[in-house]
This record gives C-alpha cells, structure tokens and sequence, in this order.
C-alpha cells in the first residue's frame, strides 16, 4: 500500500458511527504497540491529523477511555463495543486509526506490520520511540 492523502470511509461493526478518515500518510504509519492495553485490543493502526476524521453519524455514539497518565483518548462505539481511534498520547495532535474499519482494509493487507514498545512509550523514553518487533501475515496457500 502507498502514501496518499485519500480519503477513506469507515464505520464502527454495528454502523452507528460512521466516519470519513484523511490519512496523514496514507498506509505508510501501519503499526501496532506493545502498551498494556493497545495489546489486549490487538489493533492495527495508522494516522490521521486532529480534523482528519469527519464524522457522518453517530459520534454522540462513541465512548472513551483513558488511562494511566489519561493523554491518550480511546474512542470506541457504545453499541457494538469496536475501537474506532485514539488521539495519541505520543503524538497529541493525531489520532490512531483502526484500519479494520476502513471500508475495503483489512488488517491481513499488510505482509508486515512495525510494532512499537509502548510499554517504553516515547513520552517516558527521551522521545525516542523503539521498534518492539514486526508482526508478520503469511497467508496459507
């Protein structure tokens, strides 16, 4: 996948929050973090300015959730429980998008996905951020 400024609609599972995403680099940012909770959600990521996400319907859908220093801001759909994007504790004036909820994208799109050591975040770590390893799909057959 290559960078580009497209802008890429995407929804929560259930469809109450439906949203526009411009991404900043198109699919170039894909990554995971090792933070305790990024790694029970399990997602994959990409980013998107503060004012890139357009919502169509459903934000008063959304819930958040903070944690440990509270900076980061989780959004996920009240009905259907789906994390649709955080604003990022590393980078404020950006959110973190679930590619998963990109219409058309898959997490599985990717052969290879950076992870970052987020439980050394950036923030804690001289703004250093660490690769933590690389999450790898080799499709069967």
């Amino acid at each position: 996948m290559t960078a580009d400024k497209t802008v890429h609609a995407g929804q929560c599972h259930c469809g109450a929050v439906r949203f526009e995403a411009t991404l900043s680099d198109g699919f170039e940012t894909v990554r995971r973090c090792t933070c305790s909770y990024c790694r029970m959600r399990g997602a994959v990521a990409v980013s998107a300015e503060i004012g890139g996400i357009r919502f169509l319907q459903g934000e008063d859908q959304l819930t958040s959730y903070r944690f440990n220093t509270g900076s980061a801001q989780h959004f996920f759909c009240s009905h259907c429980g789906i994390y649709t994007h955080h604003q990022r504790r590393s980078v404020p004036n950006q959110y973190g998008v679930n590619v998963a909820c990109l219409d058309g994208v898959s997490p599985f799109d990717f052969r290879e996905v950076p992870v970052l050591d987020g439980v050394n975040h950036p923030k804690d770590n001289a703004g250093r951020a660490v690769l933590a390893g690389t999450l790898r799909f080799i499709p069967a057959a």
